[in-house]
């Protein structure tokens, strides 16, 4: 409930620092931001948001409690009880925790909260993050980009329910590089990947359905499919990738899909071989499987291009193909797409215009541009070599600072590398005191139950500096906590 902001005490105002404390909670409260039923932050969070230490806070607390405002119990939660004008009303305000209890959209796991909340304060190191830094964006190609597109649009109204044409045009002329065939008809222009997997979930799917997937994968961090009403089935994974031999006991009767991230696997960094993609495709032919490829990753190796997607083999109409500018161009565009049958495209166009009736034209304008102009390619070849730097930066600095404490992956490309902490020590605390001493990382238990004891680092988005800096703090807590 409560952003990373910068809200420093004034050590000079009237007010003891508690009581400006207690202003800032009570303003809250009265104003509806917190309604009754909230739950407040932790101790630990409000420390560090006004920069004092829990004394202060605890304070503060206490005298709003004997107000009535708040009441909580020693090692339980503090919650908003009243505000001052209930105090004095007849009748009960509406209880809003209510409502945000019975929506059927499950909530994100709570250090997936505290990650995403993390990750807007500039003062933290991150090493979790899953983008590229504003250093590899060309504000210069931007510009040209921008300019160019001004003198083509000639509106920016709805665009039809599959997505900007152009678009889809050029899109179907770079998927025939890495080949895939496909006409613009069975392309769907999304809002990033997440809509995509979002769509498939409430327009193809049906409650009690069985979700396929690598264990560990970046799906079991999200509530997408859960919220639907579905579950999951793991599928055990080798340094080729995932296993197809799985996939035969552990089909369900109901229906079932495989959910796969075959090129730079996140959170592992696996490429899936080449005979592996043959062996899965040939499986789920078999077994009359649908897959859902989420190749976003593949633009980004380092060395050698990963084998051709599933998608590029296909010729039954079995896979579902996303891809997505978030990673390779910018997040900020917010444009991904699906490649798939026409009977599922229209299927899905239907619904996301019945959500957000299409994507931002402007984007859309502006990825078509990237695309014809020849730019995107250009901006690929200096992504990829300065991705390179920083691996072998973050490389360097596991061997330096966590040699012996950990082992981990030497990716052929995408973000993350895969690591895993040796000695037994709390991985929850590693965590939180990462992040009071200005570090974010991501636990590997978001990514599977069975993998405490790892994490996944990013090399993508923080500084040189950073890195080295932030690999470091990291390997003195493990120390410590040994």
């Amino acid at each position: 409930m409560m952003e990373k902001e910068n809200r420093k005490l004034s050590k000079s105002s009237h007010l003891p620092l508690y009581q400006q404390v207690v202003v800032y909670i009570k303003n809250k409260i009265i104003s509806g931001e917190w309604p009754i039923g909230s739950k407040l932050p932790t101790q630990r969070e409000f420390a560090k948001l006004f920069g004092v230490n829990r004394s202060t806070v605890v304070t503060a607390l206490e005298e709003l409690k004997a107000e009535g405002l708040i009441e909580g119990k020693m090692g339980a939660s503090t919650k908003v009880v009243n505000n001052t004008w209930t105090l004095l009303a007849n009748t009960a305000p509406p209880d809003w925790n209510k409502f945000v209890k019975t929506g059927f959209y499950k909530p994100n796991q709570s250090i997936v909260q505290e990650i995403n909340k993390a990750e807007s304060d500039l003062n933290i190191i991150q090493l979790g993050k899953g983008e590229l830094s504003s250093e590899l964006f060309s504000v210069e190609n931007l510009h040209t980009v921008m300019h160019r597109c001004i003198n083509r649009i000639d509106s920016l109204g709805y665009e039809v329910p599959k997505g900007l044409l152009p678009l889809r045009q050029e899109l179907s002329k770079y998927l025939s590089t890495i080949g895939i065939t496909c006409s613009p008809d069975s392309i769907l222009i999304v809002s990033g990947a997440l809509q995509a997997l979002q769509l498939i979930s409430v327009g193809l799917l049906r409650q009690g359905s069985t979700i396929l997937l690598e264990e560990p994968s970046y799906l079991y961090s999200l509530h997408i499919f859960q919220s639907a009403g579905m579950k999951f089935s793991s599928l055990s994974v080798d340094n080729q990738g995932l296993i197809p031999s799985d996939i035969a006991t552990k089909k369900q009767r109901n229906q079932s899909i495989i959910y796969t991230i075959p090129s730079f696997h996140n959170p592992t960094g696996i490429v899936m071989s080449e005979k592996r993609r043959k062996d899965l495709l040939q499986v789920c032919e078999k077994e009359n499987l649908p897959i859902i490829e989420d190749d976003v990753y593949r633009e980004l190796w380092i060395d050698t291009a990963p084998p051709l997607p599933l998608k590029a083999k296909d010729r039954h109409g079995q896979v579902l193909y996303i891809g997505s500018f978030s990673k390779t161009l910018s997040p900020g565009l917010r444009v991904g797409w699906l490649v798939g049958p026409e009977p599922v495209i229209n299927r899905l166009a239907d619904i996301k215009m019945q959500i957000d009736y299409g994507s931002s034209s402007l984007s859309q304008w502006a990825v078509a541009e990237w695309l014809s102009s020849g730019l995107y390619a250009q901006h690929l070849r200096a992504v990829r070599g300065n991705l390179t730097i920083r691996l072998h930066t973050m490389l360097e600095a596991l061997e330096k600072y966590l040699q012996g404490i950990a082992t981990w992956n030497i990716p052929k490309g995408g973000f993350f590398i895969w690591v895993k902490i040796l000695p037994a020590i709390p991985m929850q605390k590693l965590f939180e005191t990462a992040l009071d001493e200005g570090v974010l990382f991501y636990p590997g238990s978001i990514y599977s139950s069975a993998c405490t004891q790892y994490l996944r680092l990013s090399y993508s988005y923080a500084s040189l500096s950073d890195i080295k800096q932030g690999i470091y703090r990291i390997s003195q807590i493990v120390k410590k906590l040994m």
